[in-house]
């Protein structure tokens, strides 16, 4: 049988041979973290290499994901769909060993890191998701929700400041079952941390409320052993593991230095490096010896099996209970009835026909779902009452009582958003979480890895435009809609009333393959008579909502607070003799799906003469007006007054839309 040491030595150097062959890559903390990763990978983790979505394995996240090579080798040595031809393949085109872990492509992945900081905080949300599962599912005698969530981390996780937000949160939240890995090498790209990274690292997770254990050699397997088992028996605190460990263990010239942080050894140290450490084995080659003993196919089959005896002991003890896992858990399906509830709740909102706000519409929505999806786990960053995201059903969840479904995140937008990628990446939950859009910015790479990742979360933005009046324009987003929209796979809907706010919501609940952004206002809006086809159409993204006679001389496209005067300014361009056409577009990425025979409906490619009206830039829009169209939109900041006052300022009048409109037509 190998030694431990052997056993971590083949991460090692299937590592650097790697990071060598793809002449890329980061070979220091895999090496730097073998040790720790052997033990708590061949003693603790429990997981099934033959199933990697088996409900209830415990979570690995490596949030340095700069050292991918690290998990790719984990996975590969213990039996997961890694084979040694895909580490070869590291880094290159369509493989699934992408530069850092990409969650989608390579079996065991369970999230996406990279972008420092983030792998914490959605631990964080992994943890979060297993607490509340537990109080929700778990009864006397039957514990089926029972893991714990591992987390790597390094100097750059903890130097960023969403790491602050997260394990702040996780410490308040008594997240027993989160324990972190500082891999405490004292190394980041720059060189030695000490001349911009010297705070005191445990005494900072202790004021968070984490138990921390100090001082671990992460190279001595006893030391490393005894603190993971002392992490584990904590219940109530996550816990912060400080390993003290070599960046580049076993690299005679380079370890210990910033030399073998983010670029290949060089044949000629890798030579030395096989040579340090007995390794006596080609590239890509592993003995025999070492397979069997990182195999943990066996135990991984026995330890699900297992859980899947005490399930069917749940299933005939709670039968309601136990479907309800199958269906939010394991399947991840919404209720066969809520389609048609939300449908009916489409059409009793467009009958009711109330001239609200559409943050209020929106939490008109969000308390009829909440009756149906006991899996919806909300939030606010510190705004519920602004963002309108408390309902009557609403529950807080709290370290002692974890079974409600709404979390008061505090001012951490970008922690909240990560957080709920943990929670979403989890499975068992649609995650929803709401701040100011202009505060979208601070959550923005949060945002973006939610859309990489294709998870369901639903972002909620309200406050949305220059019409929020008088805090100025720190808090009016001019930009923001833009960069939504233009993030790949996230759906950003800004809706005209209380119906396409519905609509919203429901798209952004049934949809699996990425997230939502939901954009509401502050202001109340007005309301839209539409026959039933129209209101089909709101889910399109794109549609006509006020007609012209025949083919229209005249397209006007707006959203959201602007449709309103948009409806007005029409009429008073129909009053005038003009053949004037107003569609509504809540979201510009579901329209464009649309085939081009909707489309052509909708936006008639041989009527150019169009006007977009929105209070956000208007740069956006000359993708829909053309470059010989107009915009009634914004190219500055806004300023600090009463939102009517400002919309009349900037030009979101029927006048000045009319005038626009008649200039057109005149050229």
């Amino acid at each position: 049988m190998p030694t431990r040491q052997h056993l971590a030595n083949a991460i090692r150097v299937l590592s650097m041979d790697a990071v060598q062959k793809a002449n890329s890559g980061h070979p220091g903390a895999p090496m730097g973290m073998a040790d720790i990763a052997e033990v708590l990978w061949n003693d603790f983790l429990k997981h099934n290499p033959q199933n990697p979505e088996w409900a209830d394995r415990d979570r690995f996240i490596l949030s340095n994901g700069h050292g991918s090579m690290l998990i790719y080798s984990l996975l590969h040595l213990t039996g997961y769909a890694v084979s040694i031809e895909d580490l070869q393949q590291f880094r290159q085109l369509h493989s699934n060993t992408p530069g850092h872990p990409e969650r989608g492509y390579t079996p065991g992945v369970e999230t996406t890191t990279g972008p420092l900081g983030q792998g914490i905080a959605n631990a964080v949300g992994f943890a979060l998701a297993e607490k509340v599962l537990a109080a929700q599912f778990n009864r006397e005698d039957h514990d089926v929700v029972d893991h714990f969530t591992y987390c790597f981390l390094g100097d750059g996780c903890m130097m960023e400041g969403v790491s602050h937000e997260a394990c702040s949160l996780a410490g308040t939240l008594g997240l027993g079952k989160l324990i972190a890995f500082y891999d405490d090498n004292g190394i980041s790209i720059d060189g030695h941390v000490e001349g911009w990274f010297t705070d005191d690292t445990a005494k900072r997770f202790e004021a968070y409320g984490w138990q921390v254990i100090r001082a671990v050699d992460g190279h001595d397997a006893v030391e490393i052993k005894t603190a993971i088992e002392t992490a584990r028996a904590e219940k109530q605190k996550p816990t912060l593991i400080i390993t003290k460990t070599v960046i580049g263990f076993g690299s005679p010239n380079k370890q210990g230095s910033h030399d073998c942080h983010g670029s290949p050894l060089g044949l000629e140290e890798v030579a030395l490096v096989r040579k340090t450490l007995n390794w006596e084995y080609e590239p890509f080659v592993v003995p025999t010896d070492v397979y069997e003993g990182w195999d943990a196919k066996a135990k991984g089959a026995a330890a699900e099996k297992s859980w899947g005896e005490k399930f069917a002991a749940y299933k005939a003890a709670h039968p309601e209970l136990a479907a309800e896992f199958d269906r939010r858990v394991i399947k991840g399906e919404l209720p066969a009835e809520f389609a048609a509830k939300a449908q009916a709740l489409i059409a009793e909102t467009q009958a009711k026909g109330e001239k609200i706000a559409s943050r209020k519409a929106s939490q008109n929505t969000i308390a009829a779902f909440v009756e149906w999806l006991p899996e919806i786990l909300g939030g606010s960053a510190d705004l519920a009452g602004s963002n309108l995201t408390l309902v009557k059903k609403s529950k807080g969840v709290e370290a002692g009582d974890a079974s409600g479904n709404y979390v008061y995140y505090g001012v951490r937008e970008f922690g909240m958003s990560a957080i709920m990628n943990g929670v979403s990446a989890h499975g068992g939950f649609i995650p929803y979480g709401a701040t100011f859009l202009m505060f979208q910015q601070y959550a923005a790479n949060a945002v973006r890895m939610s859309a990489l990742m294709k998870l369901r979360n639903v972002f909620v933005y309200t406050h949305d435009s220059i019409g929020q009046g008088e805090d100025g324009p720190t808090h009016q987003p001019i930009e923001v809609l833009g960069t939504l929209r233009l993030t790949p796979n996230l759906e950003t809907w800004r809706p005209a009333d209380s119906t396409e706010s519905v609509v919203a919501w429901k798209s952004a609940v049934e949809r699996k393959d990425g997230p939502a952004a939901l954009v509401f206002s502050r202001q109340n809006l007005d309301f839209f008579a539409r026959s039933e086809a129209q209101v089909a159409d709101i889910a399109k993204g794109g549609y006509v909502l006020v007609d012209s006679v025949g083919e229209p001389e005249l397209i006007l496209i707006a959203t959201g607070s602007e449709v309103g005067v948009t409806v007005k300014a029409a009429e008073a361009l129909k009053a005038k003799g003009k053949n004037v056409r107003v569609v509504s577009m809540p979201s510009t990425s579901v329209y464009d799906q649309q085939d081009a025979a909707y489309k052509e409906s909708v936006l008639p490619s041989n009527v150019t003469a169009r006007v977009a009206v929105e209070t956000a830039h208007a740069d956006y829009w000359y993708k829909y007006v053309g470059f010989d169209g107009r915009i009634v939109g914004m190219t500055t900041f806004g300023e600090s007054a009463p939102g009517n006052k400002l919309l009349e300022h900037f030009g979101f009048t029927v006048d000045n839309i009319v005038a626009t409109a008649e200039e057109l037509l005149e050229d």
